[in-house]
């Protein structure tokens, strides 16, 4: 079988793991400083903080912020639950915005009808490699007093009008297995902000800055000098797994252009460095999906229940009317996409994705 993702790890992965184990100092040390100033310079941030999931990186941003019950952040709903889960953590509460049916992207536009005196931030999210519309939302912030808070744990390397993902505002990377680098699980909170980032530092260490001296309530958040080993080579790989990435989606754009499907995009002056290759394939996705897996491909379903549609969001009472959203929940589905795919395995999911499309897809049409 073909799986939709595999981590690129290696020697250089088992031998920087060593190095530190050997070492003996195998907590939060010299490589997760490393690797700290290393991740902000490549995105062009003051600060970097490590720590240990994508999940708690945007929930510490969140709660360094000073969220709380009655605030609101305007979101998307096409997105992995812990960009909603993270901002219920502090007590606000989301506020959904449609997406764009071309990029899958938080429809800036939209935006400026759900600001409420309550709102405190909007948390765009750069989905399967492709930054939002960062101007616009920024432009709407500043007019309105709010924060942004981009969720760019699926855009590592991503580039928008020559800026970096996790350059704009606050950002929070994800480093799970999956994602475009990794160390097994772990995470960055990116910002400019000195306050945010010594409150978080702090956050991240049981609220201290000194042994035993607990300045506020905090939690252990910290990343390993394992996992930073880890991350300091997949950083070191970065450029060359992305370059890899983009030359697979190439691949993918014209083997299937002239098939009735809705193929990725990406908006000028951005660079897409594909997470997930993500299309649109109509009303019979599931039924391709499950051709695809007995012609010895499994494909992903990012995301088949949007987060407006889980029950415990639904019980919140958190309505929304979201029909571009559903939309793509219903219709997308993404392909084997990993710097280790061979050309070989490649050609195997394409006949599979094209003999599966002919057979049950009629009418869906193309995205230009």
């Amino acid at each position: 079988m073909i799986p939709p993702a595999r981590p690129d790890l290696g020697p250089e992965e088992i031998a920087a793991v060593t190095e530190v184990l050997k070492s003996g100092m195998i907590a939060q040390g010299r490589k997760v400083a490393e690797f700290e100033e290393r991740w902000a310079a490549f995105c062009g941030a003051k600060h970097a903080i490590a720590l240990s999931n994508g999940t708690v990186a945007l929930m510490s941003i969140f709660a360094g912020l000073g969220l709380g019950p009655g605030d609101e952040v305007i979101t998307v709903s096409h997105t992995f639950n812990a960009t909603v889960s993270s901002i219920l953590f502090t007590g606000a509460s989301p506020v959904f915005v449609d997406i764009e049916p071309d990029t899958y992207l938080m429809d800036a536009g939209r935006i400026e009808a759900a600001v409420t005196p309550r709102t405190r931030a909007i948390c765009p999210v750069s989905l399967f490699g492709v930054i939002a519309d960062m101007d616009a939302i920024g432009a709407i912030a500043d007019r309105h007093g709010l924060a942004v808070v981009e969720d760019a744990c699926q855009a590592h390397g991503a580039m928008y009008r020559g800026r970096r993902s996790g350059g704009f505002g606050h950002a929070a990377f994800s480093l799970y297995g999956t994602k475009n680098m990794t160390t097994g699980e772990g995470g960055f909170v990116n910002t400019n902000d000195d306050r945010l980032a010594d409150w978080i530092k702090m956050y991240r260490n049981q609220g201290m800055r000194e042994r035993y001296h607990h300045e506020i309530l905090g939690y252990n958040f910290r990343m390993t000098d394992i996992a930073a080993a880890i991350g300091l080579v997949q950083l070191d790989k970065l450029e060359r797994n992305t370059a890899r990435r983009q030359a697979i989606a190439r691949r993918y754009d014209a083997a299937f252009a002239d098939l009735p499907v809705q193929l990725p995009i990406c908006p000028e002056g951005r660079t897409h460095v594909y997470h997930q290759y993500t299309l649109g394939v109509g009303e019979a996705r599931d039924q391709i999906v499950a051709e695809m897996k007995d012609a010895g491909v499994i494909c992903g379903i990012y995301y088949p229940i949007p987060c407006h549609r889980q029950a415990y969001v639904m019980e919140l009472g958190l309505d929304a009317d979201l029909p571009v959203t559903d939309a793509a929940a219903a219709a997308s589905m993404s392909l084997p996409m990993y710097p280790g795919l061979t050309e070989a395995e490649q050609q195997q999911v394409i006949e599979a994705l094209r003999t599966a499309i002919l057979r049950n897809t009629v009418g869906v049409g193309e995205r230009s």
